[in-house]
């Protein structure tokens, strides 16, 4: 973001230097700002589609890495502990009944190992998502779970509630359970952090008759669950102090009418209804990260976005922890404004943001992945490391070519011209036929540098316009620049007509689209179906 770019001046500089030096793109020129993504596997929303599949889940999460990674996330939390069940090898957890369709069937591969190696190949972060207490979505038949299941082999840890099973929070067996469960992965495996969601005592969980909610038990819950994020706080940083540990509370902590110190709204707390003391959390510093799920659009009477952004960025300041925003682009509402969220963040102590979820993002919920992308590719301006050689403005003569055109072998009208010899097209052209295939491509205009950036993966979203009949006429060099996300391309341009045209074989090698040529028809053909040679 822009803000994040204020605060870290020469820092960003060298590292864009570096990455220059190295030919990646202008992504990681922004690394610093966090931009993660939930995965799901509860239910298998997000991950996987398929069981008893080794080779078909390793191709879904990686071709689901590949989406994520081109719409500009450089992390992804992925949820590894469901239910009290694994998708790694542990000796404290069975096997997740999502791989198999069966709780503490051995899947035939360590899924976690591989995701994190495949998140790693490809410069990203791997967070593993871990809820804590949870033993079942619905169902208290403890015959039901795996024979290896701690719950079913001891059963005084559990609590029960509106038909679900729980570990209970005020066992010491379990506070110590989920501490070693976590070590288990820090020691194990390379991950970049330990992630729990915002699920602790179950949600309105009831008090002893004559209790309050300030009273004396509610207040020994909290206590519980505090012990169990420092004691897992703690155990992180003892084993590996570069992972980190983060918690994803729900938005709001308390609602300034039930404490002055609270935010300005008036929505569910989490510090009675799931006994999270997250500002304790944070004050203490027992975790690294905090992402409150800020789910709600802005102007929202009951919570405003802006208001709640304000409300934790004055809460983490000067603690020494970093806050993310959890954006809830499942809404519909929220998904639309997800552009103007972001830009909201960049005047706080914010220093990026987890979206959920993926399958969101999967499908461009009300366009939410193509603004995504665009924020993120023209948020952090590329630095140039080496003067450029001024353009030299040439006048060209630009013949209207008399070849045929076709895109995927349908005849289209496009202007096109002849310039010393080689076809120019336009990039709106070009977008708005390939639309929809493999190889589509959004285009966006920087006023502020003249420069235009393709987005690859997104589909065409500018004007059509028309095509009148190409007839000859003078081109001038264009000098405007080119990035295909975010990376700059050395190109040949001309402005024709206020038009900026570009050289077909320049835009298919770029893009690796299929060009051909038929010389008895004299027909250039665009073919999205194969690659440029």
């Amino acid at each position: 973001m822009k803000k994040w770019l204020k605060k870290l001046g020469a820092t960003i500089l060298t590292a864009s230097l570096l990455l220059s030096s190295t030919g990646m793109t202008a992504y990681a020129a922004d690394s610093k700002e966090f931009r993660g993504v939930w995965i799901s596997t509860v239910y298998s929303a997000d991950y996987p589609s398929v069981q008893n599949d080794v080779v078909a889940q390793k191709a879904e999460f990686t071709k689901k890495l590949d989406k994520l990674k081109a719409v500009g996330m450089n992390a992804v939390v992925v949820q590894v502990r469901p239910k009290g069940d694994a998708f790694y090898e542990s000796e404290l957890n069975p096997w997740s009944a999502v791989l198999t369709g069966v709780q503490g069937k051995d899947p035939g591969y360590d899924p976690m190992k591989f995701m994190i190696e495949e998140t790693h190949k490809r410069g990203m972060e791997f967070h593993a998502w871990m809820n804590p207490y949870r033993i079942t979505t619905s169902g208290t038949d403890l015959a039901a779970l795996s024979a290896d299941n701690m719950a079913r082999k001891n059963p005084d840890w559990i609590l029960t509630y509106n038909g679900a099973m729980y570990y209970n929070p005020a066992k010491t067996e379990v506070k110590e359970y989920i501490r070693d469960t976590v070590a288990e992965v820090v020691k194990n495996y390379d991950v970049d952090a330990i992630h729990f969601d915002d699920y602790f005592y179950p949600s309105n969980y009831p008090l002893p008759e004559g209790q309050t909610r300030d009273g004396q038990e509610a207040n020994a819950r909290r206590g519980h669950v505090n012990d169990m994020v420092r004691m897992v706080g703690d155990e992180v940083k003892k084993i590996n102090p570069k992972v980190q540990f983060g918690i994803s509370p729900l938005g709001i902590w308390k609602n300034n009418s039930s404490d002055p110190a609270g935010s300005a709204t008036n929505g569910g707390e989490g510090y009675y209804s799931v006994y999270g003391d997250a500002k304790t959390w944070v004050e203490k510093g027992w975790v690294d990260y905090i992402v409150p799920q800020l789910y709600w659009e802005r102007g929202y009477s009951y919570a405003d976005y802006e208001t709640l952004v304000k409300w934790w960025s004055n809460m983490v300041q000067g603690t020494g922890v970093t806050l993310y925003i959890g954006q809830g682009i499942y809404k519909d509402v929220v998904a639309k404004e997800i552009t103007e969220q972001l830009k909201i963040n960049e005047g706080y102590n914010v220093d990026g943001s987890i979206f959920f979820s993926a399958r969101d993002i999967f499908d461009d919920r009300q366009g939410a992945a193509t603004a995504l992308k665009k924020y993120y590719t023209t948020a952090v301006p590329p630095v140039v490391t080496d003067p450029e050689t001024p353009t030299v403005i040439e006048k060209k003569k630009a013949y209207a070519t008399r070849s045929k055109i076709t895109v995927n072998k349908a005849p289209v009208a496009f202007e096109v011209y002849t310039i010393d010899d080689y076809t120019y097209f336009k990039l709106r052209d070009i977008a708005s036929s390939i639309s929809g295939t493999a190889k589509q491509f959004d285009t966006v205009w920087n006023e502020a540098d003249s420069s235009i950036n393709l987005l690859t993966g997104l589909s065409y979203s500018g004007s059509i316009g028309s095509n009148t009949a190409a007839k000859d006429t003078m081109a001038l060099t264009s000098t405007a620049k080119l990035f295909l996300d975010g990376e700059r391309k050395s190109v040949s341009a001309f402005t024709i007509n206020d038009y900026t045209y570009y050289k077909l074989r320049d835009i298919a090698k770029i893009l690796d689209v299929g060009v051909t040529w038929d010389e008895a028809t004299s027909t250039i053909g665009i073919d999205t179906t194969k690659g440029y040679k």
